[in-house]
């Protein structure tokens, strides 16, 4: 039974590793997609930063990406910049790509 018991911990733990790792990409990864909304509607180094963090918060919305994509989608067709949702969701998976290396080669 100790062995069972072993195996089931380890697998526990390997569960919870791999959730934090994805809460953190995935936290990066809106980070990264905020500062490049943020750049595409020129805003300053400080906006930047607190927009930034919005998108992030954004994501705590609903289950997925679409509140993401709308948030972003939504905050650059008010700043008057001419943008498709599909120029978002590319822009997310690249992010995504990215926040993964970054995350990643943190240890």
């Amino acid at each position: 039974m100790t062995m069972f018991d072993d195996r089931e911990r380890g697998e526990e733990a390997k569960f919870v590793r791999d959730e934090d790792l994805r809460f953190r990409i995935q936290a990066r990864r809106n980070r990264l997609l905020g500062e490049w909304a943020a750049e595409r509607m020129e805003l300053s180094e400080a906006e930047t930063d607190a927009y930034a963090a919005t998108v992030v918060q954004a994501d705590f919305e609903e289950v997925g990406d679409d509140d993401v994509v709308r948030k972003v989608l939504g905050d650059m067709l008010s700043a008057g910049i001419p943008v498709q949702e599909a120029e978002v969701r590319t822009a997310l998976r690249s992010k995504e790509l990215e926040a993964r290396r970054l995350v990643t080669s943190q240890g």
